[in-house]
């Protein structure tokens, strides 16, 4: 048993993660200020600590009392489309944090360091991306992810820290924030849908993406740290199959059991077509079944209409506003 640490841990992804290294037999403290994430969310055997990594005194005291092993850094604000208009807030966030978190990590002699960087820092490349493809994101969150990938590279080079990064892509399942009008396009219709609203879609709706169901994701990071072959790798992870928004309404609609009604935004500055091969990743952490997006749906909706429709304020801190789109402005 290992004591590990995870950022983000009351969040979607990092809860997941979270119980599948509970369930592997480690000892888990989550870190989590509870921005993004709920309190329900977190493990009852899973030690709390509420708290922001970008809170660097915090961070130094929690690493020298406690010395985890391993540490599973989720903790981010992931809105890429936002984060052009939130610059500060998005590099102190998912850079200044990441580093509080590398330093303490190295000066307390954490022995693996998990990182959850994103399909965003490919930008605009062809897909299916490989992560033999030389980055180049297109957003600041992109951009963000991929500074912490580098700053990994360097930290393994001259101290010794072992990592292993991992690109998630449109990930969704039970425990997303719904309420959230800026990411998390399956949460977003399936909360429209729950309030007899029509389900928006920026653009004429051919991007492409592939929606990727959790339980497809967060067992296989938990995995990392008991994997030697994976240290100091990089691997993409997350669904094959990848469709169109427009496809992605339907399928949402029918999974909730309503006519689906689309109603289209001005188009915003977004990469048009994404997904990745995930090749890498059965080499190493082996073939496994996918969910299917159909069979996600249906285990997503059954979640949503147990707990119902949720709202969030926007965003109370935007730095740029030209350009922003409409949809996002204050009312």
């Amino acid at each position: 048993m290992s004591h590990v640490l995870v950022t983000g841990g009351a969040g979607f992804i990092g809860s997941h993660v979270a119980d599948a290294l509970i369930a592997r037999g480690h000892d888990v403290t989550i870190l989590d200020d509870l921005s993004g994430g709920l309190q329900e969310n977190v493990a009852d055997r899973a030690s709390f600590v509420h708290g922001s990594v970008v809170d660097h005194d915090l961070v130094d005291k929690l690493f020298a009392e406690r010395r985890f092993a391993h540490v599973y850094h989720l903790a981010a604000y992931a809105a890429e489309g936002l984060s052009h208009f939130v610059k500060r807030f998005n590099y102190t966030n998912n850079v200044i944090g990441s580093v509080n978190l590398l330093n303490a990590a190295i000066n307390t002699g954490v022995r693996t360091f998990v990182f959850t960087s994103s399909i965003a820092v490919y930008g605009r490349s062809r897909p299916p991306m490989t992560e033999e493809d030389v980055p180049a994101p297109a957003d600041s969150y992109g951009i963000a992810k991929y500074a912490v990938e580098m700053e990994l590279h360097a930290c393994r080079e001259l101290f010794g820290l072992n990592y292993v990064i991992f690109r998630p892509h449109n990930v969704f399942g039970p425990r997303q924030n719904i309420g959230d009008r800026y990411r998390n396009v399956v949460g977003i219709f399936m909360n429209q849908l729950l309030q007899g609203q029509p389900m928006t879609v920026f653009g004429d709706g051919t991007q492409t993406r592939a929606f990727s169901y959790i339980d497809d994701v967060a067992p296989i990071m938990a995995e990392a740290i008991d994997t030697p072959a994976s240290w100091n790798q990089t691997f993409n992870v997350g669904a094959d199959q990848h469709c169109s928004l427009l496809d992605l309404a339907s399928a949402v609609a029918c999974a909730m059991g309503v006519t689906p009604q689309v109603q289209h935004l001005d188009a915003r500055h977004e990469v048009q077509h994404a997904h990745s091969s995930h090749a890498k990743a059965r080499r190493v952490f082996g073939a496994r079944p996918q969910t299917t997006l159909a069979e996600g749906l249906a285990r997503m909706a059954a979640w949503v209409g147990e707990h119902g429709a949720r709202t969030s304020a926007p965003f109370d801190g935007i730095e740029i506003t030209k350009n922003l789109p409409a949809s996002w402005q204050r009312r």
